[in-house]
This record gives C-alpha cells, sequence and structure tokens, in this order.
C-alpha cells in the first residue's frame, strides 16, 4: 500500500520536530538559558499565536472530571515539557528521546490497562517488552557503570514526563476533543496558571540572552513545538491512521542520538546504540501497526 504523500511528509515532520524539541531544549538549557525560561517562551509564544483558535474553539474543558480538566489544561502545554526540560539539564538528549517519547507506548498500554483494563495484542506486548529492554541498556547501564555522573536525575525527569503524558493521552482520548481543540485549551490554562509561577520564580531574566537568541528560542518552543507539531500529528493521523503514525514516532529515539551526537558532541556507546535501536524496533511494534496481520 503506498502512503498518501502529504501524510508521510506531515508524520516525518512531526517526529523531526519531536527530536529538534530534545536537540534545542538540551543545548538552550546547557548554555545561556534556565529551565523555567525555555518553558515561558513556549507557553507566551505558544499563547499568542493561537488566541483566534482560542476564540473560535473556547478554551473550557467542557464535561471532564477534575483529574481530566487538569491534565487536559495542564498537562501537554506545562507538566511534560517543564518535567522532560528539567531532564535535559541533566543528561543528554539521546538519553531523552528513549526514555521520554521512546517510553510512552509502554507508560500509555499500563495506564490504559489500570484505567479502562484494555489489554495489549501479542505483537503490541512484544515491542512493550522491548521498548523496555532498550530503555534499561540506555540508562541503568550508565548508572550502573557511572558513565554519566548525575544523569540519573535526568533519566528519573524523562521517564516521569513520559509517564504524565501517558495519562494526559488517555485522558485526551477519552475527552473527545479535536487536537486543535486540545492543543489551544492547554495553552490557555497552562500560560494562565504557570506562568506567573514562572515569571516569579527568580529564575527568569533573560541575562546573557541575546534578541537573536530570543527569537530563535521562542519561535522554536512556542511556534515549531508547541503549535506546529501537533498540527501535523493531526494532519499525519488524517491521512495514515494512528497506528501507522505512531510507528514513525520510532524515529525519533534514532534522530535524538544523531542531533545530540552531530550538534551537542553526546557520546555514543555502543550499549546506547543498541538501547536505542532496540526502543525503536518495539515502538513500531508498540503502536499496533501490525495488530491484524497477528
Amino acid at each position: 500500500m503506498t502512503l498518501p504523500l502529504k501524510g508521510l511528509f506531515a508524520a516525518l515532520a512531526t517526529v523531526t520536530i519531536w527530536a529538534v524539541f530534545l536537540v534545542g531544549t538540551r543545548f538552550a538549557v546547557s548554555t545561556n538559558f534556565t529551565v523555567e525560561e525555555v518553558l515561558l517562551l513556549r507557553l507566551g509564544t505558544g499563547f499568542l499565536v493561537t488566541i483566534p483558535l482560542m476564540l473560535k474553539l473556547g478554551v473550557i474543558p467542557r464535561g471532564q472530571s477534575v483529574i481530566g480538566a487538569v491534565m487536559l489544561g495542564l498537562g501537554a502545554s506545562a507538566l511534560f515539557p517543564y518535567i522532560v526540560s528539567m531532564g535535559l539539564f541533566f543528561a543528554p538528549a539521546s538519553d531523552a528521546g528513549v526514555l521520554a517519547p521512546g517510553m510512552l507506548p509502554f507508560w500509555t498500554a499500563l495506564v490504559m490497562g489500570v484505567m479502562t483494563g484494555e489489554q495489549p495484542s501479542k505483537p503490541r506486548l512484544i515491542g512493550l517488552i522491548v521498548i523496555f529492554v532498550g530503555a534499561l541498556m540506555v540508562g541503568l547501564w550508565q548508572v550502573l557503570h557511572g558513565s554519566a555522573d548525575g544523569a540519573w536525575r535526568g533519566h528519573i525527569l524523562f521517564l516521569s514526563g513520559s509517564f504524565l503524558w501517558a495519562i494526559y493521552s488517555v485522558y485526551f482520548k477519552q475527552s473527545g476533543f479535536t487536537p486543535l481543540h486540545g492543543l489551544v485549551i492547554g495553552l490557555f490554562w497552562g500560560t494562565l496558571a504557570v506562568a506567573p509561577f514562572l515569571a516569579l520564580s527568580g529564575n527568569v531574566s533573560f541575562a546573557g540572552v541575546s534578541p537573536r537568541d530570543f527569537l530563535v528560542m521562542a519561535l522554536l518552543q512556542g511556534v515549531l513545538i508547541a503549535v506546529l507539531a501537533l498540527v501535523l500529528y493531526a494532519i499525519a493521523v488524517r491521512q495514515l491512521g494512528a497506528a501507522q503514525t505512531a510507528a514513525f514516532g520510532a524515529l525519533t529515539p534514532v534522530l535524538a542520538l544523531i542531533g545530540g551526537a552531530l550538534f551537542l558532541s553526546e557520546t555514543v556507546t555502543l550499549i546506547k546504540l543498541i538501547g536505542v535501536i532496540l526502543v525503536a524496533a518495539g515502538v513500531v511494534l508498540a503502536s499496533g501497526l501490525f495488530d491484524h496481520r497477528a
């Protein structure tokens, strides 16, 4: 079956942007930006860009439980980006690619099993096990061998952020909102609730940040990552289907590994390389792409 060119482009662009988020944020928080500054630029710029959509679609998460409303309002816009960005302060982008988006199918299956009783098919279960083994190779191996001092803090944050995103994904799926509507709800409430605390945290001054770097980071975080990636993802799902689009997510750990090595001079060990390959293969299996062939 030939994949629609529009959907193929959208899926490839989406996973590339996800990898750019990891590499770009790692660079930012390792140089002249604080984590709070990065998140404030993401929320503030994304909020301004999507004001017309907010007025058109509305920003009230109607018909949701309290937990569901909180996850829809803060999960994707503030909690996940902040926790993963904080993790990138401690650990490489290549590790983040495996332990954040790479582990998402594993956490999502776990959360779905607990909340809805849904059980994964045999191909998905094999994929989830492969993901777990690959993640252990990337994270636990480094901790045991002391090859990345302090990186364990980042690993815990990556796993925590991925777990929270999985919870958000389940609530979003049950909400019935379109991706764009979910986006504007998250940006509105995330900005309203979190931006004041970020501004008053004492870690937002943009001292030493040039106007050029400020503009580039605002466009990267607030437009490319917070808005465009979700729009492209929605197009990919519409053109290719959810399972095939999810399978493209296997490229994110690979692209983060390549980007980290090329642009951040991150070390790529054989164990990490094998772990990334295992996670990528596991993501493809866990996407459900092969369920109907089992």
